[in-house]
């Protein structure tokens, strides 16, 4: 069967819109409608008009495209395909440490559960982390959770002092510094770009500090340079499709695997079958619960408002 052939064929068939990551297999970024990072995600799920969203990604990112679209149905390849990041917040825990500050604004990343987003004041990206923050009055205490490293940089990058949930992702933990060293003495003139989901000591290295839509904007604006991408592998594909001549080379991560660089492994559960099937059967639907949903769309529309 030709996958690529059959999908087209169902999705004209259903009125379905393709979504996916950046983060996902090249076949599927391929055949994507739309290939963007979580903020440019929510702007096209929000404002689609297809029947049936697909959402080649993460549980989270298929949820935040259900809030949005309760009456559409959502599908997602692999219902489990989480998100490590996601799952260092659990809403339980969370609600007590919000319950603890409540005078703090409650700004969370996408990169978390509906429940985290229903707990939330607004929701941001990396792609506006900085936009958001600065849009609180500078005198109101801020909670910026899930992500750690994220806050850190927000923190540095604005000044303000926010409270921090100790949460990460396990991929952009994983490069090593020994390994980065390394590698830069092997291409001493290729210039580090990172993702701020990063630790400290990896941004510091970095020219350039930006979610994987800005990273691509900046190996676009500086094409003659040369780069060592922090963030997930599967940023290549485009990046290599959109500047064919940039030499670009992953990030090294800690453990020993296959490409050597820092894949997601949720990211890579989602195949071409996988994609094929769920458009066919209309399944793994994503349902979030009413008055959750409704509680987590406030903070997503405020963040879709203040990035227009």
């Amino acid at each position: 069967m030709d996958l690529v052939k059959e999908i087209k064929r169902l999705k004209k068939e259903k009125n379905a819109v393709i979504l996916a990551h950046y983060y996902q297999v090249a076949e599927i970024q391929d055949i994507a409608d739309y290939v963007g990072d979580s903020l440019g995600l929510s702007q096209k799920a929000a404002e689609t008009d297809a029947d049936v969203i697909v959402f080649a990604g993460v549980h989270f990112m298929a949820e935040t495209a259900k809030i949005l679209n309760p009456t559409k149905t959502v599908v997602l390849p692999d219902l489990n395909a989480g998100c490590s990041l996601a799952d260092s917040c659990p809403p339980d825990s969370f609600e007590k440490f919000t319950k603890a500050h409540p005078d703090h604004v409650v700004i969370t990343y996408v990169n978390c559960s509906a429940e985290i987003k229903a707990l939330s004041d607004i929701v941001c990206t990396s792609s506006n982390a900085l936009k958001i923050v600065e849009s609180v009055p500078k005198d109101t205490p801020i909670i910026f959770a899930p992500d750690k490293n994220l806050g850190k940089y927000v923190i540095k990058e604005t000044g303000r002092d926010m409270l921090l949930w100790d949460g990460s992702c396990i991929v952009h933990e994983a490069f090593s510094m020994d390994k980065l060293i390394e590698l830069h003495k092997k291409y001493p003139d290729y210039k580090i770009i990172a993702h701020p989901e990063s630790e400290e000591h990896i941004l510091n290295t970095a020219t350039y500090i930006g979610s994987t839509s800005g990273m691509i904007n900046y190996v676009k604006e500086h094409q003659e340079e040369k780069f060592i991408v922090a963030t997930e592998a599967g940023i290549l594909h485009k990046m290599q499709q959109e500047m064919p001549y940039t030499e670009l080379v992953p990030a090294p991560a800690v453990e020993d695997n296959t490409c050597a660089c820092s894949e997601c492994h949720f990211m890579k559960m989602n195949t071409m079958q996988k994609l094929y099937d769920c458009l066919l059967n209309e399944s793994p639907q994503i349902e979030v619960p009413e008055p959750i949903r409704k509680k987590a769309l406030l903070p997503i529309e405020r963040m879709l408002e203040l990035s227009k």
